[in-house]
């Protein structure tokens, strides 16, 4: 049992035992008063620091899964910026492959002409 509980029986038995109207028995009831209020206001302390706690722990949990999350987000973005790059460096480089394929075949017949002119002239 708790030493509290024990000390408050024990004077309940003396209560009853001995005068109530003596100043010592008055002064021991308002010791036990005010100790049960400092229990009381104790406990009560102890149960707001539980609360506060756990309170804080959500809201550690909370952020972290925030933070996970916003993270995240922004990767998909970045990696979506970064597919859409790719894609456009793709395009542009098969137009680019195409544009030259077209000034070879056009350089090609110019390089034949110049061979036939080469070769006739002598």
């Amino acid at each position: 049992m708790d030493e509290k509980v024990l000390e408050e029986i024990r004077f309940n038995q003396d209560v009853t035992s001995k005068d109530a109207s003596s100043p010592l028995f008055q002064i021991r009831e308002k010791e036990m008063e005010i100790s049960g209020r400092v229990f009381a206001a104790r406990n009560q302390a102890d149960k707001m620091v539980s609360d506060a706690r756990q309170r804080a722990l959500e809201i550690v949990r909370t952020a972290q899964e925030d933070a996970d999350r916003l993270a995240k987000e922004h990767a998909d973005k970045v990696l979506a910026g970064v597919e859409g790059s790719i894609k456009k460096v793709e395009a542009d480089g098969t137009a680019e492959v195409e544009g030259l394929k077209k000034e070879l075949a056009t350089r090609q017949g110019d390089a034949a002409d110049y061979l036939v002119k080469l070769v006739t002239s002598f």
